[in-house]
């Protein structure tokens, strides 16, 4: 078609130059001739609108295939070790249950990280304001990430001034969330020389800049690194696991905490990436708040709390988790129960799931703030994204809202701050650990505490937990440090860990 209107429009230009002072003549030829233009110009922007519409179907293509292996995958680890589980009648049930959690932690980091996309893309996507910690939370990623980079071979640095602001304001989770990813992805295509992270802060802008020795980014990529499930594995034919939402997710979040996301890379000699925020200081610091690291209990009076959920599972998860530590748990299985429960016992915190047959959440909540106004605290707990409002402000019934699925400790937190309560329990670093647990470990248990803190010392961080079954099976009846030990594990608080094996090691008989 493109030649032919070609063809046409050069018979007409001919035409025109012959038509010579007929002036009739000549008007109708360069009508044709502006009308051939703009049919072409017309073409010209369908094609570029086809080839446009063509490419996002090949690219929705490409990340629901790539969604869908990254969901199979923990998705076939979890079903087969709920067979596994079924078919030996329990036996390997603590080897089992730590697969099934992490595989399921993996598929909630998937979904959420799709969410939060979803979310930024439709202008959802609601931030934070709370006071961090900042020292602290440098501390952290240092702890988290050094044992990694050392089971590498890889040196890990941080490079910080001494005068760090003790507090900033800003989303905690998702500026931590950003640099893991950063870190993840620098110690990940590295194999050699080190990853450094440096961090400096001057009149309220922070800026963090994540260097490494790695594989670099071929200049063909550099456009692509922000797209989801894009992957420098590919073009690297290297074998490295990851879902490929990392940058992207990154990218999105400093873009909505209002900074800015640079790299510079050079095939072979690494990548530097450099994330700029405002992070200001508060006006007055908060209350210590650092929680326990295994927490037993609260200080204080007995407090009650309602759950309501229309799924029975869920209820006895709650009930599971919160009862032991000294609440009393009341369960509603719909919003008219719920009401009549909250009525009768004046719980001091109602946990709300908001897909209920009859009233929804939403309807209790409303039904409980015009009853009992703001002693009663609400918070809802759903599986819902897009129902998501923090709540707090006046504006919504609910004062919190937390996403299913959560941590144990996002739980806490939100349990803690809405109640104003301290938690009780052995403070992290395993000092307050109860020394009589530790002086029942028998002799047998030294050797494994030993090796525990040797592989702590050299990085080999996975055959930790093998030595720390050891230790629990020469104690089929439990201990609390062996419990202590694996949280520590779990939370790779890797410092609290040797700590506790140094002791224990010490005071086992």
């Amino acid at each position: 078609m493109a030649d032919a209107l070609g063809r046409l429009r050069a018979w007409a230009a001919r035409r025109l130059d012959a038509a010579g002072p007929d002036a009739g003549a000549s008007e109708e030829y360069r009508a044709l001739i502006e009308d051939i233009e703009r049919i072409e110009a017309e073409r010209a922007t369908m094609e570029r609108a086809l080839g446009a519409a063509t490419a996002a179907n090949e690219a929705k293509s490409r990340f629901l295939a790539s969604a869908s292996h990254e969901i199979r995958s923990p998705l076939n680890s979890i079903y087969g070790y709920a067979q596994l589980l079924e078919r030996n009648e329990g036996q390997g049930a603590l080897h089992a249950a730590r697969i099934i959690r992490r595989s399921s932690e993996h598929l909630a980091s998937l979904v959420e990280g799709l969410l939060d996309l979803s979310h930024v893309e439709s202008g959802a996507f609601r931030l934070q304001r709370e006071t961090i910690r900042f020292p602290a939370l440098v501390e952290q990623l240092e702890d988290m990430f050094a044992p990694q980079a050392q089971a590498k071979g890889v040196a890990f640095r941080v490079e910080r001034p001494g005068a760090l602001p003790e507090f900033v304001r800003g989303d905690q989770k998702r500026l931590r969330q950003g640099l893991i990813n950063l870190l993840s992805n620098a110690i990940k295509f590295t194999d050699a020389g080190e990853v450094m992270m440096t961090v400096r802060y001057r009149n309220d802008l922070a800026t963090f800049e994540v260097a490494d020795t790695g594989i670099g980014i071929a200049s063909e990529d550099i456009d692509h690194i922000y797209d989801p499930f894009h992957s420098r594995s590919h073009q690297a034919g290297l074998d490295r696991s990851g879902v490929g939402l990392g940058l992207s997710i990154t990218q999105a979040l400093v873009h909505v905490m209002g900074g800015e996301i640079r790299v510079e890379s050079e095939p072979g000699k690494g990548s530097c990436f450099t994330v700029r925020l405002m992070l200001s200081q508060p006006q007055s610091h908060p209350a210590d708040t650092t929680p326990a690291r295994v927490i037993t209990g609260y200080s204080g009076r007995r407090r009650t709390i309602l759950v309501a959920d229309d799924d029975e599972t869920q209820r006895d998860l709650l009930v599971g988790l919160l009862e032991p530590l000294g609440f009393t748990m009341l369960t509603a299985a719909n919003g008219d129960e719920a009401l009549e429960i909250a009525a009768e016992n004046l719980p001091d915190l109602v946990l709300l799931d908001i897909e209920m047959p009859g009233q929804s959440g939403w309807d209790v909540a409303e039904a409980l703030r015009a009853a009992h106004g703001t002693v009663m605290r609400i918070v809802m707990l759903s599986a819902n994204a897009h129902e998501q409002h923090q709540g707090g402000d006046g504006s919504m019934a609910n004062d919190m809202f937390l996403l299913k699925p959560f941590e144990f400790s996002a739980l806490l937190d939100v349990v803690s701050a809405q109640l104003w309560i301290e938690w009780t329990g052995s403070k992290a670093g395993g000092d307050e650990a109860p020394a009589a647990a530790r002086r029942m470990l028998v002799p047998g248990a030294r050797p494994h505490l030993a090796e525990i803190d040797r592989l702590l010392r050299t990085g080999n961080v996975r055959g930790v937990e093998g030595c720390i079954d050891s230790i629990a099976a020469l104690h089929p009846d439990g201990l609390p440090v062996i419990d202590e030990m694996r949280a520590c594990l779990d939370s790779f608080d890797l410092k609290g860990l040797r700590a506790l094996a140094q002791s224990a090691q010490n005071d086992a008989a």
